[in-house]
């Protein structure tokens, strides 16, 4: 009798679209306790037998440990639906043996080489990751070997929209060489354990919009982890809150990055903090947060790679100790063998009000220049502070050092931008105010070919300009 009724719950749930599997109808139990591994990966493997559908997680906690999406198959999360993840990396290890090699990373939703998936609903996705088997530290004691939340790989036709995805043990989500991929109005909160990106995109043909981020490691970040770049990609009304980057290109950036476009962003101080207080890390640095986003703007091509086409606009950012941070730098050249090329950058429309002495910085090498660069309608309030020595600071190069707003070990010798080793940057429309009295410039360029500064000012009057500095070092 139970095989017959069974049939027919599948049966009708047929249509033109495929089948829809409710996974209760699999004797899935909502209780939070009972692992639900095999059942709903039987599902799945059922649904995509069918030629693909939807796998439905009605309301209730369902335990589960990793499952593996196949091709048409989308998952939908109904309201007050939760898949709570096993916290227990040895089941992880089962499911991903070679997982402590190169060629993966665990993941609670894993997907590989397949098309035409996604995830779908109001329901929740939570990996547990403060549970005390994923507390490993940071990425350089283990940290990579931690499951991501979802982790799509190679895939084409990618629809993740409306979900809530919260506690992953490492990154929240990761797309990685995908083809396609649509992500609106989620909502993710990652907060409990090193390195909970919200958002990691190395894939083409992407859009985001409507999404809501609150991580404790950068919001949204760009990475481009082998010789195809990142690329034709738009990030639309989103609101992000972080204790590191908000909007981030790398740092891996071995490909680059091309045309992409973010625009109409909020950015704000995260909910919480469980790693880093930065105002204690870095007292040198004058943070008057413990609650402080990085850099509200970090593009970043350290690896080999070429960044050519990046467009931001309408930005709203505050709780940010550097608005703006722009570095072309020389730490990895693992398959291009070759210097990265950072150019046409167009950072346009932004209010920012920062917390830290730290300036907004562009800084290219002196084999290397960052190339055109133009930046316009900026209405930036800063804390100001900076001292006439400031002035003369000696500035190393740095250019092996993991990028960084305080890369440079000093708050560097301006309060609006610091400019080295570039051609044709453009400031135009700029308005520059400090709460604090600062005996730095306004801006001071360094190594700089066809420049322009037009239309701005410096708490009310012209801004002061330093060219070509005699204390350049170049270590």
């Amino acid at each position: 009798m139970k095989r017959v009724t069974l049939f027919f719950l599948i049966l009708i749930a047929h249509s033109a679209s495929g089948l829809n599997i409710n996974i209760k109808t699999f004797h899935a139990v909502g209780d939070g306790m009972t692992d639900n591994t095999q059942i709903i990966q039987k599902a799945i493997d059922k649904c995509s037998k069918a030629g693909g559908g939807t796998i439905t997680i009605p309301e209730g906690t369902f335990l589960t440990g990793p499952v593996f999406l196949k091709s048409n198959i989308n998952i939908n999360l109904e309201q007050g639906s939760i898949l709570l993840g096993v916290a227990n990396m040895d089941v992880y290890q089962k499911a991903f043996p070679n997982f402590k090699g190169k060629e993966t990373t665990p993941a609670l939703i894993y997907a590989k080489d397949v098309v035409n998936i996604g995830l779908s609903g109001t329901g929740t996705i939570d990996g547990q990751g403060y549970n005390q088997s994923f507390q490993l530290g940071n990425d350089a004691a283990g940290g990579p070997f931690r499951p991501k939340l979802i982790y799509f790989r190679n895939c084409k036709n990618v629809n993740v929209k409306d979900v809530t995805l919260r506690n992953p043990a490492y990154w929240t989500q990761h797309y990685e060489g995908c083809d396609g991929v649509v992500i609106r109005g989620i909502k993710v909160y990652a907060h409990c354990n090193w390195n909970n990106d919200g958002l990691d995109i190395d894939s083409k043909n992407v859009v985001v919009s409507d999404c809501i981020i609150d991580s404790d490691d950068d919001a949204i970040c760009f990475k481009s982890d082998f010789i195809t770049p990142c690329q034709n990609i738009t990030v639309s009304n989103c609101v992000l809150s972080t204790n590191c980057n908000a909007i981030k290109f790398g740092t891996g950036s071995k490909g680059g990055f091309k045309n992409i476009t973010v625009n109409n962003i909020e950015i704000h101080g995260p909910m919480q903090r469980i790693i880093w207080d930065w105002s204690k890390a870095y007292p040198w640095m004058g943070i008057e947060s413990n609650l402080s986003v990085i850099a509200g703007i970090a593009v970043e091509c350290v690896d080999g790679g070429i960044t050519d086409g990046i467009n931001i606009s309408n930005i709203v950012m505050s709780d940010v100790q550097t608005p703006i941070f722009i570095r072309l730098g020389d730490r990895k050249q693992t398959f291009t063998k070759q210097v990265s090329t950072l150019k046409n950058i167009t950072i346009t429309n932004v209010i920012a009000k920062s917390n830290s002495k730290m300036t907004c910085s562009i800084t290219g090498m002196p084999d290397k220049a960052v190339e055109n660069i133009f930046i316009s309608n900026v209405n930036m309030e800063v804390r100001g502070g900076g001292i006439s020595t400031d002035n003369s600071l000696d500035i190393n190069e740095a250019k092996e050092k993991y990028p960084e707003n305080r890369m440079f070990g000093v708050i560097l010798p301006a309060y609006g931008f610091y400019v080295r080793h570039a051609n044709q940057v453009s400031f135009k429309d700029l308005t520059i105010t400090t709460r604090e009295v600062d005996a730095r410039s306004t801006f001071v360029l360094d190594d700089v070919h066809k420049h322009s500064i037009e239309g701005c000012t410096a708490n009310g009057i012209a801004p002061t300009i330093v060219t070509n500095r005699l204390i350049v070092n170049s270590n």
